[in-house]
């Protein structure tokens, strides 16, 4: 692009680097970063979902935010990144944990020279999500041995994340799916599906006892205050409700039903 930094050469600085330009910077490097093939780009949003919506994630969830570092002179922006926030221009902190998708055509030494550059900035983990051949992910930690998590394997991040993530949630639609309601579950304070189905069925429970009681006593005539109206209103106990249910139908006054 004419009168575009990269006409002449380096070495460069992050700020010489427009939001949108497919340009990262090792050492002031410039590296060329091409668009993504149909399977990366589809894997990747499946994964960014599922680690955006983890009830423990600081901020946010970003695909392709830019992290500088080094005095400028890095510029690197993973497939995803944990820990993006608002602010206005390139992320000055590492992003605690990152993720980068591995498909046809990855240069393999740039990929490892990124990596390296990350965690020694300041990322815990660094996830490599191989798409070619068997479908893993290689879990980077600084002074650790590179570890593989296979397709039906788990990934957890202590610290940064809530729930274990799946391999497979990272590139399929069903199992990100799965993955991220449980998360937004989480979010609202339900562990799963279930419990948010069994608080439905004891809210109607409670109701259909609420009401009986209600249609015994104004059967009988029994007067109920605005203050035993609140009474039954508000009672959460199955237990108690069914008693007051009973003592109504012989109680001689609303308030000795409620006893």
């Amino acid at each position: 692009m004419s009168g575009h930094p990269f006409t002449a050469p380096g070495p460069f600085r992050a700020d010489q680097i427009r939001d949108g330009d497919p340009y990262e910077l090792s050492d002031g490097h410039a590296i060329h970063c091409m668009t993504a093939g149909e399977r990366h780009a589809r894997a990747n949003l499946e994964g960014g979902r599922v680690l955006a919506t983890d009830p423990a994630v600081a901020g946010a969830a970003g695909v392709d935010a830019g992290f500088s570092f080094n005095g400028d002179r890095n510029l690197r922006a993973p497939d995803i990144s944990v820990g993006v926030g608002t602010t206005p221009g390139w992320m000055r902190e590492a992003p605690p944990l990152a993720v980068e998708y591995a498909d046809t055509g990855q240069d393999e030494g740039e990929l490892q020279r990124k990596i390296a550059e990350m965690l020694a900035a300041g990322t815990r983990l660094f996830w490599v999500v191989r798409l070619t051949g068997r479908v893993r992910v290689e879990v980077h930690a600084p002074g650790e041995l590179v570890r593989v998590v296979e397709l039906e394997g788990v990934l957890t991040a202590p610290g940064i994340l809530k729930n274990p993530v799946p391999v497979r949630a990272l590139v399929d639609a069903r199992a990100a799916d799965a993955a991220t309601l449980r998360n937004l579950l989480n979010t609202h304070g339900y562990e799963s599906l279930d419990e948010v189905r069994a608080e439905g069925e004891f809210a109607g429970q409670l109701k259909g006892q609420i009401v009986a009681l209600l249609g015994v006593l104004q059967a009988r005539g029994l007067t109920l205050s605005p203050l035993l109206r609140t009474r039954i209103a508000d009672c959460r106990e199955p237990a108690r409700l069914q008693r007051w249910l009973v003592q109504a139908v012989t109680a001689g006054s609303a308030e000795a039903a409620l006893d």
